[in-house]
């Protein structure tokens, strides 16, 4: 286990590496240093001071689109996780499935999604399908890839146990493959849910009228800057929360993983 130093390292290290590039920012901002390289506008390089006020004054706007988009990141991450891990299993039981499959399972994270976006909205309209169909598209792939390889890690030898022991099929999958593959669930899951908020505002930028994305691209029209950096720190605060949830979870349901990878090092 880390010790006390340790983990006020852990915290306090990040935070005043961040509260650096903030100063920096700011004095940047203030100084028009950045407006000055960019040959822009001052005003449209908002300091961090400047989204703070925003984030404050906007606040009830901020709050109803980041409540939008809340429940597309949540609804799309959860059907990316039930049909990644469906898929995995079917893959991992039917080897003639995964060879015909795997590849084009890889070849598909070639087709940029900010591409496929605006065909998902002329399909299904401008309601909340696409959306879903965009952030699952983008979790589908850590959480199936992480799996699979987790359902293949499994001993060999505890297989062969199992089986002597009379386990069948469904036996040795629910016991011990499953529970095995967990921990990489968990660390596919935490990467997907990292950027199921890209996929939403991808979605929202395709076609909404509310939403984070939405309003984002209605600040860019209007000029105002602040409030579109808001709208992107309250994305990022949206990330960290929801992968900080996922860690904590894995540290209560998948403990096992984290024991070998310490026995491992």
């Amino acid at each position: 286990m880390k010790s006390g130093r340790n983990r006020a390292l852990d915290f306090f290290a990040p935070l005043a590496i961040l509260v650096g590039l903030l100063a920096l920012w700011e004095l940047a901002a203030r100084w028009e240093l950045i407006a000055d390289a960019l040959s822009i506008e001052p005003f449209l390089i908002p300091a961090p001071s400047d989204v703070a006020e925003a984030l404050w004054q906007d606040r009830d706007l901020l709050a109803d689109n980041a409540w939008v988009t809340l429940q597309e990141v949540l609804a799309g991450f959860a059907l990316s996780v039930v049909a990644g891990v469906a898929f995995a299993v079917g893959l991992h039981l039917s080897e003639t499935a995964r060879r015909a499959f795997y590849p084009l399972l890889v070849a598909s994270q070639t087709v940029p999604i900010i591409v496929v976006a605006p065909i998902l909205v002329v399909w299904f309209g401008f309601g909340l399908t696409p959306k879903l169909v965009i952030i699952a598209l983008i979790c589908f792939f850590p959480i199936t890839v992480n799996t699979l390889d987790g359902l293949r890690s499994v001993d060999e030898d505890a297989v062969k146990m199992m089986r002597t022991l009379d386990a069948g099929r469904v036996a040795i999958l629910r016991r011990l493959e499953l529970p095995t593959a967990l921990p990489f669930l968990f660390s596919g899951a935490k990467i997907a849910v990292a950027v199921a908020v890209i996929g939403a505002v991808f979605g929202e930028w395709a076609g909404s009228d509310s939403g984070l994305g939405h309003l984002m691209l209605e600040s860019s029209a209007q000029l105002q800057t602040a409030r579109m950096f808001a709208a992107v720190a309250v994305l990022s605060v949206f990330a960290i929360v929801l992968f900080t949830v996922l860690s904590l979870a894995e540290r209560r349901l998948a403990w096992w993983g984290k024991n070998e990878t310490r026995g491992a090092t």
